[in-house]
């Protein structure tokens, strides 16, 4: 999964991006707590850095697309 697609999977849950330093984009939720940062660009993101962000975001790592 390429950085691009973890980027529209945040926006199409509801995360905003807060800023962008570098090659680092930070997302916030307006409800959930914390905040999940990605690296841009990536065509594929380690298998551990993407359950990083899959769990930063709440989400449940078994239901993945």
């Amino acid at each position: 999964m390429s950085s691009r697609d973890v980027i529209r999977l945040l926006e199409a849950d509801g995360w905003v991006l807060l800023r962008a330093t570098g090659d680092h984009h930070h997302f916030k939720h307006p409800t959930k707590t914390g905040k999940v940062t990605v690296t841009l660009p990536v065509k594929t993101i380690p298998i551990g850095t993407l359950r990083s962000v899959y769990r930063q975001a709440g989400w449940n790592w078994s239901e993945r697309s």
